[in-house]
Order: C-alpha cells, then sequence, then structure tokens
C-alpha cells in the first residue's frame, strides 16, 4: 500500500482543523450571545441539584474551557506522534475517538451552561441543563466509537501481495490462496469532510445553546451534515481481489461495499485515467462507464460480464491487483 503518507498527511489536517475549530467554537460562543448573558455565569450545581452554586465571569467562562480542550487535544496528540512511529502513520483509534469524544462533550457542556444563563439576569436564576448535558454525552460517546471503529478498520487491513512487475495472470499455487488489497485516500476530501464537519457541530451546538431554533437547524445542520457524510465516504477506497472476488470498499468504516464474484467478471486490466476523462472527482459515471477517482494515474479497471460500460477505481498497484482477479477467473 501506498497511501500511507497521504494518510498521515490528511489525518493530521483533520486533526488540526477538529481542534481549532472546536477550540473556536467553544472560546466564542458565550461572546456572540454576551448581551443576552448576566455578567457572571452559572458553570457548577451541586450534584443532582437545581440551583448553581458556582460561577465565572464572561471571559473566564469563555476561555477556561476552551484551554482546557486546547490542553487535553495537544496532549492527545503529542502522545499520537510518540507511538507513530512505532505503530504506523494516521490517528491511531484511541486519538481518534479521544479527540472527538473529548471535543464534544466540553463544547456540548458549554453549549448547555449557555443555555442555562440564557435571558437570565443573575446567574443564581439559571438551572441546571440535565436534559442537554446527557444528550452531550451520549453524541460524544456515539462519535467515540465511530472514530474508533472507523481507524481501527483502517488500520487492521494490510495487503498480502506487493507489486514485482509479474505478468497480467498469475499462476496460484495449489492449495494456496492469495489476497490482493489496495488503498487510495484523498487528503483534500479529508479535510473538506473535517470543515463541514466542524460547521455541522458548531450549528448544533447553537441550537443546543438556544441561539438559534429549528429553521437554522434545517438551513445549515441538514446540508452540512450530508456533505460531511458525503465526503467522508469519498475521501477513501479500498479495492480487496479474493477468491470471493473483487470487493471495493468506500470510506473509513468501508461502508458502503459494491462486490463482484469470479463468475461475474469477465476481465481486469490496469490503466491510467484522469479526472477530465471521467468527468471529476469522486464517484462518476462517464462514456468509460463507472469511475471511482480519487486521484489521477493508474486504476483498476474491470469487465462485468452482461453490462456495458466497465467498473474503474482509482488504487495503487492495478496491474497487480488484476493479475490475480484474472487468474480467479480463468478457466480451469
Amino acid at each position: 500500500m501506498n497511501d500511507r503518507k497521504g494518510l498521515g498527511r490528511g489525518a493530521r489536517w483533520a486533526a488540526a482543523v477538529w481542534t481549532g475549530g472546536t477550540t473556536a467554537v467553544i472560546a466564542a460562543l458565550p461572546w456572540t450571545v454576551s448581551n443576552r448573558l448576566p455578567d457572571h455565569l452559572a458553570t457548577h450545581w451541586d450534584g443532582l441539584g437545581d440551583r448553581p452554586d458556582g460561577s465565572m465571569p464572561l471571559w473566564a467562562a469563555s476561555l477556561f474551557p476552551a484551554a482546557i480542550w486546547l490542553a487535553l487535544a495537544l496532549a492527545l496528540l503529542l502522545i499520537q506522534r510518540r507511538t507513530a512511529a512505532a505503530a504506523g502513520t494516521g490517528l491511531l483509534p484511541w486519538t481518534a475517538a479521544g479527540l472527538l469524544t473529548s471535543g464534544i462533550v466540553i463544547a456540548g457542556a458549554q453549549a448547555s451552561i449557555v443555555r442555562a444563563n440564557l435571558d437570565r439576569t443573575d446567574w443564581h436564576q439559571a438551572r441546571q441543563p440535565t436534559v442537554w448535558i446527557v444528550a452531550s454525552l451520549a453524541a460524544a460517546a456515539a462519535a467515540g466509537v465511530g472514530g474508533w471503529l472507523a481507524t481501527a478498520r483502517r488500520r487492521k487491513d494490510s495487503p498480502t501481495a506487493g507489486r514485482d512487475g509479474s505478468e497480467p495472470l498469475l499462476e496460484i499455487p495449489e492449495g494456496q490462496r492469495l489476497v490482493w488489497l489496495s488503498r487510495t485516500t484523498n487528503s483534500w476530501f479529508r479535510l473538506l469532510a473535517a470543515v463541514t464537519g466542524l460547521v455541522a457541530v458548531a450549528t448544533l451546538v447553537a441550537v443546543v445553546a438556544g441561539l438559534a431554533g429549528t429553521g437554522v437547524l434545517l438551513a445549515l445542520f441538514s446540508p452540512f451534515a450530508f456533505v460531511f457524510l458525503a465526503l467522508t465516504a469519498c475521501s477513501s477506497v479500498q479495492a480487496r481481489v479474493s477468491e470471493r472476488g473483487l470487493e471495493v470498499s468506500f470510506g473509513p468504516l468501508g461502508r458502503p461495499v459494491r462486490r463482484w464474484a469470479p463468475a461475474d467478471i469477465e476481465s481486469a486490466r490496469a490503466e491510467n485515467r484522469t479526472p477530465a476523462q471521467v468527468g471529476g472527482w469522486g464517484y462518476r459515471l462517464s462514456g468509460l462507464g463507472t469511475t471511482v477517482m480519487l486521484r489521477a494515474g493508474e486504476c483498476l479497471v474491470v469487465r462485468i460480464r452482461g453490462r456495458r460500460g466497465e467498473f474503474a477505481v482509482s488504487v495503487d498497484d492495478a496491474e497487480r491487483g488484476a493479475a490475480l482477479l484474472n487468474a480467479l477467473t480463468a478457466p480451469r
């Protein structure tokens, strides 16, 4: 696999956008409605009691949680950097889960505090936002699990066949099984996904804080969340050839998946293609058929029996994958 450098760069950019953007959201949230907040904000409630027992001035309520989040994020990234050499490039599962979980917890807590103090003349009037705190914890847990699964799945796969300039049709030794695996990542798609995801989270935080209504949620959160999911799904692609045929999976979670059994494949080859030839980036339909275009260059191209056009996916080591696929589909 030759995408490790790009994968690491894309992951670093996504982590930087998430860290910086979440810091800005946490710090700026109280200031955006400072005219609707008391001079001091209730920031602590005694256990399950409804009455606050601690407060902070507006500037401290803004900067203190932002500083905690920034210090925590930088500590996670520092530990990640020191362990990456031994564990491989890209975000480790616990790093991704930690960044997502802690960022959403602190941002959700900040939004809950702002909501509790909104339109109060004195911080003693604020009531504990229990429902919003529980909702933030649930969202953080779901995001953490998703981040862990996404990075853990990506890291556990490793190819068992590499390029060596061999013939287009491999000879498979009797009684042995060969597997070819290749993955491509588009760092720009990952960066854009991080930005749109951050905007969606910021919109949701604003709604939780009571700064916006359902109209803003539908106008901003829904489209940005959709773009985030679409970009995430198109940011990486993995092609796998085994005795079961060809499997092409999308995104960090490997979903959705397209599969073809060996009997469904007529032939396979490697071919260089560019975005201009197939009509752009991502999942494209053109006169050449269907192409998953994440970077210009070598593509694995397969012809499906009984269908017009071809299916192509831009992955490294495509010639080796095509050779193994032809060997699996050749008459015995």
